[in-house]
C-alpha cells in the first residue's frame, strides 16, 4: 500500500489551496495521512478527493479541528501499526516526543518541526514529511510517501 504523508500545511495562512506539486505527487496513493497543523478542515476535503484521509490535530489547530480529529491515533495498515501524532509538547525534541507517544508501532508519523525526517529508532520508522507550504529554514518544500507491506519504508519528496 502506498500512503501519502503531509503535515504543517497551515492553511489558509500559507495559501488558498494546496500546491499543485503536492496534489500531483499524491495522485497514485491509496491513502493520505495528515500529521496536524492544517488549521482548516477543508484541507482534508481537498485531500480526500485523491484518497481516503486520516489526520490528527496539531498545536495551532482551532478547537473545532481538535474536536473532530484528536491529537493522536494508531492506524493499522497491511498488518502494520502506524502511530500519528503532531509532535508538539513542552519537553524534549520533536522526534523524542513523537517516539515516546507510542509504545507499539512499526512507524510513527509526526510533524511540528517542519524538518523532513526519515530514520529508524529501535526498529521504528520515524517519519516527518516536512511541509508542502511552509518550509521555514528548509531549502525546499516537502511531503512524503510510505510504502507499507512486510515492512514500512519511507521516502521524502522535495520540490520548489
Amino acid at each position: 500500500m502506498l500512503i501519502g504523508v503531509v503535515a504543517d500545511t497551515h492553511m489558509p495562512r500559507k495559501g488558498k489551496e494546496l500546491p499543485k506539486m503536492l496534489l500531483q505527487g499524491l495522485e497514485k496513493v491509496d491513502m493520505i495521512i495528515h500529521a496536524g497543523d492544517l488549521t482548516e478542515l477543508w484541507v482534508l476535503d481537498q485531500l480526500s478527493e485523491i484518497a481516503t484521509v486520516s489526520a490528527v490535530a496539531g498545536n495551532i489547530d482551532p478547537p473545532a479541528v481538535v474536536e473532530a480529529l484528536g491529537y493522536k491515533k494508531v492506524l493499522e495498515v497491511e498488518g502494520r501499526k502506524i502511530g500519528v501524532f503532531h509532535g508538539h509538547g513542552n519537553t524534549g525534541k520533536t522526534v523524542e516526543r513523537a517516539f515516546n507517544a507510542f509504545s507499539d508501532a512499526d512507524c510513527i508519523v509526526f510533524g511540528h518541526s517542519h524538518i523532513p525526517y526519515c530514520q529508524r529508532h529501535q526498529n521504528i520508522l520515524m517519519f516527518n514529511p516536512g511541509s508542502p507550504t511552509d518550509k521555514r529554514r528548509q531549502p525546499m518544500y516537502s511531503y512524503g510517501l510510505l510504502m507499507v507491506g512486510e515492512t514500512v519504508q519511507g521516502e521524502l519528496i522535495y520540490f520548489l
